[in-house]
């Protein structure tokens, strides 16, 4: 960044033309400037969180553009700087008029995230959540809102706070120890501090665990629809979607790719991946489309495996124990199709064996083109998914935070080795100071410039 606090502007409403438009600047000096085209009120005199009518005039009395500024006084803005906003038409011409105009009095544009960049610098905001403004503006679903409202909130922050004080409390006493190590004293008691670690340890492993359902949430659930092929697996697909999204076919290999699309289910993203059928074959082309459904297996959160429905019910656990898939951290539902061909009853009774047979996994039985009870998979697919996430009061969505936990785990591990072998307090402390500089780095009290960089280079231009 240039400069901590010189004046800066940008458009923060979307491009292109609008009813309104707002611009935004912050820094130094920003309404004084302002004032020099803003004819209405003198708005060096007129206090923060106000708002007043008037026209912005070029230099030559041309008037670009009646419009609204808001004032807003340090600290209390967005940026704990100085700021203004100009509520302008959101004709391109006038936009560009008017940044030109602020460009030509020594302001200069800003760059991506700065101001949200200058709110964490100025202590507005730490360093997850400057994060979750971005993943605010990002989402799309209500669940993804609804995470990164509460990481705005600062409630993962706060875990972390409480973590880190509780382990700076006995750290104050190991490195005291230190100071007095030639005359062989302890001021922290090990047991207490290995039961401390062991405790910090439990929250750090269900905040790291929380990654894999917050992940899902902020990208979609990945769900992929598997099983042999000409079972309906592309029908199925076009029902859940309501589109005819797959080609339906009696040809045995119609799909050769993965095919993918996406709805919305009780403000959850489900990304469903219609898959090549699961055979041996000789064919190139669709030996590549099985081998990508081999991927998709790995990545999904929940796999349907899909078969029709019949009497041998030791043939479809037989042909689902063909295709060895071993799940990992994922949820498998079994779909029997083609359940119309049979009686209610009878389609029971091959659930229940068919479960049973497969170690208890969930089993249904349904018709994808008659699209009966496909409202009872869909609520069983949310509960899987509200049912990954029940051990943390906060769930982690950000990689370098679970990398961060990761880290922090193995040094608390290696501060517990030390405590079980008898190590000097030297080497606790150390692996404490790990732990402790780990948890520092989630919340931006440790920072480097490339990681800020990294971090804000991904935000919008106006934020």
């Amino acid at each position: 960044m240039s400069g901590l606090n010189d004046p800066i502007i940008a458009l923060s409403t979307a491009q292109g033309e609008a009813a309104i438009a707002i611009i935004r600047l912050s820094g130094i000096g920003v309404i004084e400037i302002a004032d020099q085209v803003f004819y209405g009120k003198n708005l060096t005199k007129v206090g923060g969180h106000t708002l007043h009518y008037g026209k912005i005039k070029a230099d030559d009395g041309r008037i670009i553009d009646e419009c609204m500024v808001s004032i807003f006084r340090a600290p209390r803005s967005y940026t704990k700087e100085d700021a203004v906003e100009i509520s302008c038409h959101g004709s391109t011409y006038i936009i560009k008029e008017i940044i030109g105009l602020f460009l030509s009095k020594g302001v200069r544009l800003a760059q991506p995230g700065e101001y949200t960049q200058r709110a964490y610098l100025n202590g507005q905001l730490d360093l997850t959540q400057a994060e979750a403004v971005a993943d605010l503006i990002s989402s799309t679903t209500a669940s993804q809102h609804e995470l990164a409202m509460n990481q705005m909130r600062g409630g993962f922050s706060r875990m972390i706070a409480e973590l880190r004080a509780e382990l700076i409390e006995f750290a104050s006493l190991i490195e005291l120890e230190n100071d007095f190590g030639e005359e062989d004293v302890e001021f922290a008691d090990r047991s207490k501090l290995k039961s401390l670690v062991n405790k910090i340890r439990q929250v750090i492993i269900d905040l790291r665990d929380s990654f894999q359902y917050g992940n899902a949430i902020k990208e979609g659930v990945p769900i992929a629809i598997v099983g042999r092929p000409n079972v309906g697996k592309s029908t199925l697909l076009n029902a859940l979607l309501n589109d005819d999204k797959a080609i339906v076919s009696d040809i045995a290999g119609t799909t050769r790719d993965v095919i993918e699309d996406t709805i919305q289910l009780n403000g959850i993203l489900l990304r469903f991946l219609d898959t090549a059928g699961l055979r041996e074959t000789t064919d190139e082309i669709e030996s590549i489309g099985i081998s990508r459904t081999r991927e998709q297996i790995d990545k999904a959160k929940i796999i349907l495996y899909l078969d029709e429905i019949e009497e041998d019910h030791r043939g479809i656990v037989d042909r689902y124990s063909a295709l060895q898939i071993t799940p990992d951290n994922q949820q498998i539902i079994i779909l029997l199709n083609k359940s119309d061909t049979f009686h209610a009853c009878h389609s029971y009774d091959i659930e229940e064996a068919v479960s049973t047979l497969t170690g208890r996994l969930p089993v249904m039985s349904f018709s994808a083109k008659n699209k009966t009870r496909l409202d009872e998979l869909k609520q069983l697919i949310i509960r899987y998914i509200q049912q990954m996430n029940q051990r943390s009061d906060a769930t982690i969505t950000n990689l370098r935070h679970y990398q961060a936990l990761q880290d922090t785990d193995q040094s608390l591990q290696q501060v517990l080795t030390g405590l079980d072998t008898g190590v000097s307090s030297d080497f606790i402390a150390m692996d404490i100071r790990h732990a402790l500089h780990y948890l520092s780095e989630i919340t931006g009290e440790i920072t480097t410039d490339d990681l800020l960089e990294s971090i804000f280079r991904n935000f919008c231009i106006g934020k």
